[in-house]
Parts: C-alpha cells; sequence; structure tokens
C-alpha cells in the first residue's frame, strides 16, 4: 500500500490494516481500510471522517494480477481442488472496486498499460486523468467478467463426483 498523502511509504496490507495475513494468504486484501481507501469519495466530509477515524488513506491505483485460473485449468489432469485453489477473491473485489470509483481510482488489470500509465504519470504531475481511468475502468470490468465466466464454465462442466473425489 503506498499512501497518497506527503508521508509516501511503501507498506505490506498487513502492516497497514494492522490484520495479520492468514495462513498461507488465504485472507489478506479483504479488509475494511483498504475498500474504504478504494471507495471513499475524497470530496465527501463523511468519508473524510471515516478517514481520519480509521487511519485510512485515499488509494489512487490498484494494480492486480489475478491467480492464474486460466491457466491452471488448461493443463491437463487438473482436479475441481487444483482450479478451485486458484480463484482468486480479494483481487477481483480489488479491481472491482477501484474501477466503480473511477473518478478518482486508476484500476489496472493488464502490464500492457503500465508503460502508458507511467507517460501519463509524469506528464501530469504524479495524477492520472479521468479518461486514462475510465478506459482503464472498461478494460477492468471486462477483466473481471471473462476471469468470473472461465470460472462458471470450468464449474459448469464439471460433475458432484468429480468434485467429491478430491476429499476422498
Amino acid at each position: 500500500i503506498l499512501g497518497a498523502d506527503a508521508d509516501l511509504r511503501l507498506q505490506a496490507v498487513s502492516q497497514y490494516t494492522g490484520q495479520p495475513e492468514t495462513q498461507g494468504g488465504l485472507v489478506k486484501t479483504l479488509d475494511f481500510k483498504i475498500y474504504l481507501g478504494l471507495l471513499t469519495e475524497t470530496y465527501n466530509a463523511a468519508h473524510q471522517g471515516d478517514l481520519k477515524r480509521t487511519a485510512a488513506v485515499p488509494i489512487d491505483m490498484v494494480i492486480v494480477n489475478l491467480y492464474p485460473f486460466k491457466q491452471t485449468i488448461a493443463q491437463a489432469g487438473v482436479s475441481v481442488e487444483g482450479a478451485r485453489g486458484q480463484i482468486d477473491i480479494g483481487g477481483p473485489c480489488m479491481i472491482r472496486a477501484a474501477a466503480k470509483n473511477f473518478i478518482r481510482v486508476a484500476p489496472v488489470v493488464d502490464p500492457s498499460d503500465y508503460a502508458r500509465i507511467r507517460e501519463e504519470l509524469a506528464a501530469n504531475e504524479g495524477q492520472t486523468t479521468l479518461a486514462l481511468r475510465f478506459s482503464l475502468a472498461q478494460k477492468a470490468f471486462a477483466h473481471t467478467a471473462d476471469y468470473d465466466r472461465a470460472i462458471a464454465d470450468y464449474l459448469g462442466g464439471q460433475t458432484t463426483a468429480a468434485a467429491a473425489a478430491c476429499y476422498r
């Protein structure tokens, strides 16, 4: 997490939220402070009060690479359990929250956009434009929809017997 205030510090998510991640990182980013930082409307006095009360900061950009679900299910012999373990929950939630608040937040899901973002940040005193954020939000929602479609299609093609076989 990189705060947008005068004291910019790079922190691990657990340092920022004050909550240790669960074993294996199962739950890390599903935290009130993360979503307050993504969804807050900085012009809203009540939201400012929430930020102050929780020591949260507005988060202006989210860069997320989702668990490789499609690559996993493309492998021969992958089990339902192997596929299930590659279903990302926190990543899509952060992407969607950032994309919902494109008025202020840049949701980044494609490494091919990194150069364009760096150029815009350099040209605009460290800020992104609404046009870029809106474009990134469009891409972000398409990305999470595609990710969810792959999961739905995969699970829809499985049987209860195949799922149960993983736990015998």
